[in-house]
C-alpha cells in the first residue's frame, strides 16, 4: 500500500523516478525498492515527516493521514493513534478475529467502527 500511494503522490507531481530523487536527494534504486514495496517504509517519523512533504502533502490531510497509516501497516505497526485510544486498543481483538475469517457480532463491528470514527476524527 504505501509503495503504490507514495508513486501516486510522486507521479502527480510529474516527476520521474531519477529526478525526484536527485531533487530531494534519495537514492534511485532504493527508493524504487520501496514504490515497488521490496523495502518496507522507514519507521522513523522525521523521515516520514520529510517525504511527506516532498511529496507535496499537506500536514492533518487525508493524504497526510492516509500516508502515516500506511507507512505503520506496512512496517509491521499499529498506527499511534490507535495504540493511544484505550476504547479503540479494546476493540482490537474483534477487528483481529474479523481479519482471521471469524465473524464478530454486529454489535462489536459497529462498536469498533464508533469507536475508530471518533479516534480519527477528535
Amino acid at each position: 500500500m504505501f509503495g503504490t500511494f507514495i508513486k501516486e503522490l510522486r507521479t502527480k507531481q510529474r516527476l520521474g523516478l531519477r529526478e525526484f530523487c536527485l531533487e530531494h536527494g534519495h537514492d534511485p534504486s532504493n527508493w524504487s525498492k520501496i514504490e515497488r514495496e521490496v523495502l518496507p517504509p522507514p519507521r522513523d517519523e522525521d523521515t516520514l515527516r520529510t517525504w511527506a512533504k516532498q511529496l507535496g502533502l499537506k500536514q492533518g490531510s487525508d493524504d497526510w493521514l492516509k500516508f502515516f497509516d500506511y507507512a505503520a501497516v506496512d512496517a509491521g505497526r499499529i498506527p499511534d493513534y490507535v495504540l493511544k485510544d484505550e476504547k479503540l486498543v479494546a476493540q482490537l481483538p474483534v477487528f483481529f478475529r474479523t481479519l482471521s475469517g471469524q465473524k464478530p457480532s454486529r454489535e462489536d463491528l459497529e462498536k469498533l467502527l464508533e469507536i475508530i470514527n471518533s479516534a480519527r476524527n477528535p
